[in-house]
């Protein structure tokens, strides 16, 4: 895979009144490439929001440089065209839900483009579709759920044929449900249309799911690699206040009985290697 967007030594400080107040982040080199999945993990107060804003020209950095496939998100006049390329999902959807029927708030954002009234429809039900909420696209927003609500803001992000899209916490006001279809459909841009996910989140069990993992620790990168290489890494795990995801905690539970499993992330692992233990020990 390319590299889609670049980060290079980039540092962020806010603006307060404290004159030496700690940078929100500290020299960060991170790469994220084109059509993957990746996922940013840390305790609250890590920097891993900081960054999701500098991915999009949100934030611009201190120090250090952001680059959009060739465009430096320094650049004023650049970032118009970064932001149709990589698009931004927050926290609460009501902050980014601006029309009081579906179908008009996901054409939105098409119809700033000027693009014709023909190909805002095609847009429009082409991205409902893909978030499996076409068949309430005359519903009121308000109506909705919270995972629904979210899938509307993501439809109008893909509306704008964005080729990334940020995922900043947009699970963390929503329940077990709608969190669930919230991930289902990241899984599904990203598998399917090919569209690169950076999900900001601090569920592990959302993080599992991701191609790579980055830990982010104190403002600054303190591990990369895969969920397997992540989350088999007890001192980092220790040192960055994370958790084991729900199966492989249960995992662990089980082999401290004295029943040898392999280490598993996922429901589906846990099952598979608690069947295949099973018949080992002639069970079933």
């Amino acid at each position: 895979m390319d590299t889609f967007i670049s980060l290079q030594n980039v540092s962020y400080t806010y603006e307060s009144e404290e004159p030496s107040a700690p940078a929100a982040l500290r020299n960060v080199n991170l790469q994220v490439r084109r059509g993957e999945f990746l996922a940013v993990l840390g305790h609250n107060g890590s920097g891993k929001s900081t960054l999701a804003k500098l991915l999009n020209a949100i934030l611009v950095p201190t120090e250090g440089k952001v680059i959009v496939q060739w465009m430096n998100t320094a650049d004023e006049e650049k970032v118009y065209d970064i932001r149709r390329r990589v698009g931004m999902v927050f926290q609460n959807p009501d902050n980014q839900i601006v029309a009081t029927i579906v179908e008009d708030d996901v054409a939105f954002g098409p119809e700033n483009l000027g693009l014709p009234p023909e190909q805002i429809r095609n847009r429009v039900d082409e991205a409902l579709k893909s978030v499996d909420m076409y068949d309430f696209r005359r519903a009121e927003p308000h109506k909705l759920s919270g995972g629904q609500k979210q899938r509307v803001a993501v439809a109008g992000i893909i509306a704008m044929r964005t080729d990334c899209i940020i995922f900043d916490e947009s699970t963390a006001m929503i329940d077990p449900k709608g969190r669930r279809e919230v991930l289902q459909t990241m899984r599904r841009l990203n598998r399917d249309m090919g569209i690169t996910i950076v999900c900001i989140t601090h569920f592990m069990e959302e993080a599992v799911q991701a191609d790579r993992v980055v830990v982010m620790d104190d403002g600054a990168v303190a591990a990369v690699g895969t969920p397997h290489e992540v989350f088999a890494d007890e001192a980092l795990l220790r040192r960055t206040g994370l958790e084991l995801p729900a199966a492989a905690a249960l995992a662990q539970g089980i082999r401290a009985a004295g029943i040898p499993l392999p280490f598993v992330l996922t429901v589906e692992e846990c099952v598979d290697a608690l069947e295949q233990a099973a018949r080992k020990a002639g069970v079933v």
